[in-house]
């Protein structure tokens, strides 16, 4: 790895960070103010169990809203953690390789005495520190969040950080095909469109999965059917193989797309 590299390009791509760092981090946090005045609601449970089964289930709640746990699972980490993460990770990597290969950039970089390998592998690095950094600081803020903004006791922290750990690895595996894309692809638009389609893809084929009994076997077909945050939040799901599957997953993608990226021809 570059270090000289991967310094200037933090720097480069450190205001989007913090972005989605802030931006996670303030969902997060109204989420955890709005749980009291949510809980405190009589017969929310009820209500919930009047609704449709399926309907439940797309969305993770069939077993109600019984803490601050399920309530961030089925709020934040059910779908807005989903878009968020889903679009630094996308626009990261397109800006990694692709966008630097497109706007003719990277003929700067490979002037340098480092190889393709190094400056790709340096890029993927970027983009992994990155996940890293805003999954890091949301879930520090959500402890903090539920221990002082709030008068709780149902705030499983344990299992918070569990569920924390499995959406890193989801999104690792994420990053690494949208790094993948941008790997293969000389066209920014294209590198982006790909891994925004397959993300869509993916999410589509849970939910429909979810929301009917004929088409569940659509659910075998995406990422997301992995990920189950309320169940993480309740401690009732071990996440240490799949933290081991999409970590592999993640690795053997990013490998991939290094090797692609260190053989093909580039238009310089």
């Amino acid at each position: 790895m570059s270090r000289s590299l991967f310094f200037t390009m933090l720097k480069v791509h450190g205001k989007s960070i913090a972005s989605y760092t802030i931006g996670s981090t303030f969902y997060l946090l109204l989420i955890v103010m709005i749980y009291p005045s949510v809980s405190n609601v009589k017969g929310l449970n009820d209500i919930i169990a009047a609704m449709p089964e399926n309907f439940l289930k797309a969305f993770g709640i069939e077993g109600g809203l019984s803490s601050l746990s399920d309530f961030l699972a089925g709020e934040y980490y059910g779908l807005l953690l989903l878009v968020i993460l889903s679009i630094y990770c996308m626009t990261t990597a397109t800006g990694s390789l692709a966008k630097l290969v497109d706007n003719g950039s990277m003929a700067y970089l490979l002037a340098t005495p480092n190889s393709r390998v190094k400056i790709s592998f340096t890029q993927a690095v970027l983009g992994i520190v990155g996940l890293f950094i805003i999954i890091g600081v949301t879930t520090l803020a959500g402890i903090l969040g539920g221990e002082y903004l709030i008068e709780t006791s149902d705030f499983d922290k344990m299992a918070f950080i569990q569920m924390n750990v499995a959406a890193f690895f989801l999104f690792f595996v994420i990053s690494s095909y949208s790094f993948f894309f941008s790997a293969l692809m000389n066209d920014e638009k294209k590198a982006l469109s790909l891994p925004a389609a397959l993300t869509i893809v993916f999410y589509a084929c849970d939910l429909i999965g979810k929301m009917s009994e004929k088409f569940e076997w659509m659910r075998s077909l995406s990422l997301f059917s992995l990920f189950n945050p309320i169940e993480i939040g309740r401690g009732n799901e071990d996440i240490f193989m799949f933290c081991i599957l999409f970590g592999l997953i993640g690795i053997a993608i990013y490998t991939l797309s290094i090797l692609i990226f260190s053989k093909r021809d580039l238009p310089l």
